[in-house]
């Protein structure tokens, strides 16, 4: 089932608050970040350019079972900089291969160099649930003669 919801009205839906971090902040600073807003991964800017991405996966892999200190590395030594991003017109089916093929869970969308918001993994599967549900209650209606077009 192709779901053609773009993401940029994903976005709307879900909200556009951005948190990101520099990457001269220390790994301590991203880390107390993700945990106060509830998110998995900060975008990193220098200035208004997407140069990376940092997660709680890159901490635990780049940073705690390396054992280094997180108050002492900064993002830059541990972020992704090769960030797979997304047009704000590709639809949810499209985000969804992209998180798959490339194993991550978060999704920056961008549009001409700025960064719109992200998607994450379970953004993309809330709504392909919902849009099953949805898609399930219109054909239940439709059996029962209850469907109006």
């Amino acid at each position: 089932m192709e779901i053609t919801t773009a993401a940029r009205s994903l976005l709307e839906h879900k909200g556009r608050d951005i948190w990101t971090i520099a990457p001269g902040a220390m790994v301590l600073d991203a880390i107390h970040l993700m945990d106060e807003k509830n998110v998995g991964a900060l975008p990193v800017m220098d200035g208004s350019k997407l140069v990376g991405i940092v997660s709680e996966r890159d901490y635990m892999s780049k940073v705690m079972l390396k054992g280094k200190s997180s108050k002492e590395t900064p993002v830059s030594d541990i972020m992704t900089r090769d960030v797979v991003t997304v047009s704000p017109d590709q639809n949810v089916s499209e985000c969804m291969r992209i998180v798959s093929e490339h194993r991550i869970r978060h999704l920056p969308v961008v549009d001409d160099g700025q960064l719109l918001g992200i998607v994450s993994i379970g953004d993309l599967v809330k709504w392909t649930i919902a849009t099953q549900r949805m898609t399930i209650e219109q054909l239940e209606a439709y059996i029962n003669g209850g469907y109006s077009a």
